[in-house]
């Protein structure tokens, strides 16, 4: 008695083809996904170095020199001065929902920024969310040297 198994192969390359599929697509996804976050560490790290040169400004720093007084970091200076450079850069079109934190730190005149943005894949996978984020952190610090 024989059986008949005339289709099997059909089927069997089918489902080496879904699951080709299906690689190629994270694959894909990913590599989007590493290109997207090496863009915002750039742009991280772009606006943590302004925002701590323009926070470190004093009134008379660049004009007439640190003499005896201590350089401090402004926060108000360093913040505005990312979003500045965030309008500078059109972050906010190149990836729209961009959001920023910025935390200042006084004590050891640093400023470390944290930049959020959706995740645009080009593939989507079936089962994979719908919404994604990725963030990147940049951190720059002031140090006077004598």
């Amino acid at each position: 008695m024989t059986r008949d198994e005339r289709g099997q192969t059909t089927l069997l390359i089918v489902g080496f083809a879904v699951v080709l599929m299906m690689a190629v697509a994270v694959v894909v996804d990913v590599s989007a996904a590493y290109l997207q976050r090496q863009d915002l560490d750039s742009l991280a790290d772009g606006a943590a170095l302004v925002g701590a040169d323009a926070g470190a400004q004093g009134e008379d720093v660049y004009a007439g020199g640190l003499g005896e007084a201590r350089l401090d970091l402004f926060e108000a200076e360093a913040r505005q001065a990312v979003d500045d450079y965030l309008v500078q850069t059109e972050a906010h079109s190149t990836y729209p929902g961009l959001s920023r934190t910025v935390e200042v730190d006084p004590a050891t005149r640093s400023v470390r920024v944290r930049i959020t943005a959706p995740l645009a894949l080009p593939l989507t996978i079936p089962g994979s969310p719908e919404r994604a984020s990725i963030s990147a952190t940049g951190a720059a610090a002031v140090s006077p040297e004598d």
